[in-house]
């Protein structure tokens, strides 16, 4: 009763009596405002906070409720008020016609309370069922265009990172990786030793099926240690570790999965000496601050990181000889407090103005 309390009524007929009686049957249940004619019918219908349903008269002098309603349904925002005719025209034919128009409703007079006040309260139910159906649907329509907008967040995030750090991005115990910032990472590259002569000595379809062979393995590897592949380059793989999310010895486990990686390339040579390859892979570690973040132009955005760590860490792989895994000093030393590091000389790299000391595992060794 409190939602029907709350409903507007607009009664529109052009003659005083009429409107007077409808007003009086109403009042108690519902706000009532009255028009007494097409013309102010149609203002009152479009003007601030619409009606919830009109009761209207056929035969008016500026225009003929049929007219009223043909213009009511012509208009987006007075379409699906309902309407129920009330008149004393009472053929057929003239029902049909109001029906047709998009009445929702036909009563001919005189008019009979009950049934009037049965046809109002049950027009009205019907309306506020409609209204909270186009609310549940619009409310799914964006639950649904979120879930959308979340998968895709998500496949993007695990593009780069393991699904347990994307699933912690997701759920907000992380920063935004994609903002811009700068962090002290451990950045781990990896590429194959032979792959141009493969390459112009097999075809492209045996050269994909190695790279995906090769991904797949090293890939595996990737997520077992949580590490953040930022991306991959034919034949090579960037992977960093301490970011987006911060970690203890990221040094350390970088080593522990470049040694695993060789170990299980070591895996891969013998299938793929089998059939006549001969590939191997380097490895090169080197630990600095990066600025890291959304990299590219709107609609092509990736994850990326810039700064001499990477540079340092390319060229030591490019150093580095097949199955073996290269160290610049500051990645060197904090690694070593876990795993056992020698010193393998000094290096003039492409770059870089003063010779680079580096190390390797002595387990590699």
């Amino acid at each position: 009763m409190n939602a029907e309390k709350n409903a507007t009524i607009l009664v529109v007929d052009d003659h005083p009596v009429n409107v007077l009686l409808l007003q009086k049957l109403l009042q108690a249940h519902y706000r009532v405002i009255t028009a007494d004619c097409g013309a102010r019918a149609l203002a009152q219908a479009s003007a601030g906070t619409p009606p919830d349903l009109i009761l209207l008269d056929v035969m008016m002098p500026d225009m003929s409720g049929y007219e009223v309603c043909t213009r009511l349904k012509a208009d987006p925002a007075t379409h699906d008020i309902p309407v129920i005719f009330v008149t004393s025209m009472s053929e057929m034919e003239n029902e049909e016609q109001g029906l047709s128009l998009g009445a929702v409703d036909y009563l001919t007079k005189p008019i009979s309370t009950p049934i009037l006040m049965a046809r109002v309260r049950n027009h009205l139910a019907l309306r506020r069922q409609a209204m909270e159906l186009e609310e549940l649907n619009r409310s799914l329509a964006q639950r649904v265009a979120d879930g959308v907008a979340e998968v895709e967040r998500f496949s993007r995030l695990r593009r780069f990172f393991s699904p347990a750090v994307a699933d912690m991005l997701l759920a907000g115990d992380a920063e935004d990786p994609l903002k811009t910032h700068r962090r002290e990472i451990v950045v781990v590259f990896l590429d194959l030793r032979g792959y141009t002569s493969f390459t112009e000595e097999f075809g492209a379809d045996e050269v994909m099926r190695v790279l995906g062979e090769f991904h797949a393995a090293m890939g595996q590897l990737v997520m077992q240690y949580g590490a953040t592949l930022e991306r991959f380059a034919g034949d090579g793989m960037m992977i960093f570790f301490n970011d987006p999310l911060e970690i203890a010895d990221p040094a350390g486990k970088a080593v522990g999965m470049a040694l695993e990686m060789q170990q299980r390339f070591a895996g891969l040579q013998v299938r793929w000496q089998a059939r006549g390859y001969s590939l191997a892979m380097g490895i090169g570690i080197a630990q600095g601050v990066a600025t890291i973040g959304a990299i590219g132009f709107e609609g092509r955005r990736d994850y990326g990181a810039i700064g001499s760590v990477t540079n340092l860490a390319a060229r030591l792989c490019s150093e580095a000889r097949g199955g073996q895994i290269l160290l610049a000093q500051q990645a060197a030393s904090k690694a070593g407090v876990t795993i056992p590091m020698r010193a393998a000389g000094e290096v003039m790299l492409k770059g870089f103005a003063a010779p680079v000391k580096i190390f390797e595992p002595a387990a590699a060794t």
